[in-house]
């Protein structure tokens, strides 16, 4: 099937009309979203924590070649639609997806629209990291193209910067709200204007609060990322008291959590080889979320849908479920140091998810057995542990 979809490359035309670029990221939440590039990488790209779009640089794309790339996903799109009816899955587009998905190409433009329709074929995330810095009549028609070649969309989402979103009137952003855009994600990592400062976010407190508050004003559903963590050692107390109160005054629809984690490709890394940031550890990281949780007053929907998080199942809606979320954390805290060191061990080696998954005997002492072989190593559990980690980002 791979090779009835797969596009004649050398055809320069007819691969050039069914192909289409493709960004580096996505949310985890935007799996099964078709990816359309609205802009290239980061217009800001001096956040020290941050490893994506480092030595490239922005630039926005014209709204008639964003159109043609929308074109080619939709082209794409009714490629596997007729191959559904010729390989006998009776027009089931679901399971002739599938079928397409499970067999080797190189094709990563028919894999993600083939994973677009296996998903439904309802959402679209707009790349790269800031979207809204388009003009709002070139971001509005690109909208309504793209509800015009994809009809019956549900979500179609993007990322935005607070500083960009703050300098874009409430107007403007009602007008992009009802051209289709219905979810923004947004990086508020931190509200602790020191923090904000020292990562070189490019913004502050205030202007969080501000650009949030008018987003949700104009209708769009906010998912707000923030990241434990990022305070370290030293601003630790501050972060965690910060964030709670911006999070407070714009009461998101979603809040994300995005545990820290610094890797060599991070300008951050330097900051912690020299000393001048120093790390907190993953049990901290987790008393950061339980003190958040502690102060959060929102209807927000919490979300811990990135592996970098410990304790992945601390979400739900708050504060309907505050209470159960706390009591997870507080399960966790009160374990003895080896069941906990068993496992944070367990977690980054994939053998559990969940704190209940400990309890499985197989599992638990096959981790047992792995702390026990790294001690007579004489190698470090934790820095084992730093080290899987890296594999996540």
């Amino acid at each position: 099937m791979a090779t009835m979809l797969r596009m004649n490359q050398s055809n320069d035309t007819t691969y050039r009309a069914t192909s289409f670029e493709l960004g580096p990221i996505r949310p985890p939440s935007e799996a099964y979203s078709l990816l359309i590039r609205a802009t290239r990488n980061c217009p800001w790209n001096k956040c020290l924590f941050c490893h994506c779009y480092k030595d490239t640089t922005f630039s926005l794309r014209t709204v008639e070649e964003i159109e043609r790339e929308i074109d080619a996903a939709g082209a794409m799109r009714d490629r596997i639609v007729e191959a559904s009816h010729q390989m006998g899955y009776d027009g089931n587009v679901r399971m002739a997806a599938a079928a397409l998905l499970s067999q080797p190409y190189d094709d990563p433009c028919l894999r993600n629209v083939a994973l677009f329709l296996y998903g439904g074929g309802e959402s679209v995330f707009l790349q790269d990291s800031n979207t809204l810095i388009m003009r709002t009549p070139d971001l509005v028609r690109v909208l309504r193209h793209l509800n015009e070649v994809f009809p019956g969309l549900s979500r179609v989402t993007t990322y935005s910067r607070s500083h960009t979103a703050a300098h874009k009137t409430l107007e403007e952003l009602k007008e992009i709200r009802a051209a289709g855009l219905i979810r923004i994600h947004m990086g508020l990592e931190t509200g602790y204007d020191p923090l904000l400062q020292y990562m070189q976010k490019g913004t502050t407190a205030e202007q969080q609060i501000s650009s949030g508050q008018k987003l949700v004003a104009a209708g769009f559903s906010l998912s707000e990322y923030v990241m434990p963590g990022l305070g370290g050692k030293a601003m630790a107390e501050g972060h965690v008291r910060e964030t709670t109160r911006v999070l407070n005054a714009i009461d998101p629809a979603f809040i994300r959590l995005r545990s820290l984690h610094v890797t060599p490709t991070m300008p951050l890394w330097a900051h912690v080889q020299d000393g001048r940031f120093q790390l907190q550890s993953e049990d901290d990281v987790v008393r950061e979320i339980e003190a958040m949780l502690q102060g959060l007053r929102v209807t927000s929907e919490l979300k811990s849908d990135h592996i970098l998080n410990l304790l992945m199942e601390v979400e739900g809606t708050l504060p309907r479920d505050q209470a159960a979320c706390l009591d997870i954390i507080h399960t966790y805290l009160s374990m003895p140091d080896e069941e906990r060191l068993n496992f944070r061990l367990g977690r980054r080696m994939g053998l559990y998810e969940m704190l209940a998954d400990r309890n499985e005997p197989g599992r638990h002492d096959r981790v047992a057995e792995m702390v026990r072989r790294i001690g007579e190593r004489g190698d470090d559990v934790n820095e084992v542990i730093q080290r899987l980690k890296d594999r996540f980002i």
